[in-house]
């Protein structure tokens, strides 16, 4: 693997046992991980317990992805930042991919952010893994479950992660310039079992009027009710 600078990673958790085991698991393969950072917003089932038996350190906090996310970055102490969702897995491959990205000088101006894919096998999956590409293609948008690379200065000089309720990851990457948003090959596997329970059309479609809404100005609080 190739020499690169250290990682901290990120984890916003809350109530996350099912997955957060195979996801710390996933993330141990890299040579550089400063520490892995899980940031519990007050969970009731084993997800703390099973984050720090994996050697993650675990800090309690307020729930709200934008402020966990956030309260990781605060006190990670590397100079390069991975925020990983607590039910998404990095697939084999990451880790050369992350050290060949954080090893080049000129990326400390640009952020990374995996491959979208599901852990369901229905062409429903498959359909929204092309949308989910068409949109990174086209756009350069990627969401919060793709994960970010960023390097702390960056991080640092647009602002980090808002404590906002919702759209935390949209809002941190319209910051990002759109040619230095740059995609991986490696692949983020996420759970599908939002999708499976709100179905594969009415989820995304509700994500994209919540986003419409706040790119309009709707206040953060108000379009998190309208999500929920």
């Amino acid at each position: 693997m190739p020499s690169s600078p250290e990682l901290s990673i990120v984890i916003p958790a809350l109530n996350a046992a099912a997955r957060i085991g195979a996801c710390i698991d996933a993330l141990q393969s890299f040579e550089g991980t400063k520490e892995i950072i899980v940031i519990d917003g007050g969970s009731t089932d084993n997800t703390v317990t099973l984050a720090a038996s994996r050697g993650a350190t675990v800090v309690s906090t307020t729930p709200g992805r934008g402020s966990q996310l956030g309260a990781g970055a605060a006190r990670a102490q590397a100079p390069w930042l991975l925020f990983v969702h607590a039910d998404t897995i990095l697939d084999t491959g990451w880790a050369n991919e992350v050290a060949a990205f954080i090893g080049c000088p000129t990326h400390v101006d640009q952020a990374a952010y995996f491959t979208f894919a599901l852990d369901d096998f229905s062409p429903a999956a498959r359909w929204l893994e092309r949308i989910v590409s068409w949109r990174c293609r086209i756009f350069a948008l990627p969401y919060g479950d793709q994960g970010l690379l960023i390097s702390r200065q960056l991080y640092g000089r647009i602002g980090g992660y808002r404590p906002i309720p919702i759209m935390e990851d949209v809002d941190l990457i319209g910051r990002i310039s759109k040619s230095a948003r740059v995609g991986l090959k490696s692949k983020a596997v996420t759970s599908a079992d939002r999708y499976r329970k709100n179905g594969y059309l009415l989820r995304p479609l509700r994500n994209l009027v919540c986003q419409s809404l706040w790119r309009l100005g709707l206040p953060p609080e108000k379009v998190a009710r309208l999500y929920r």
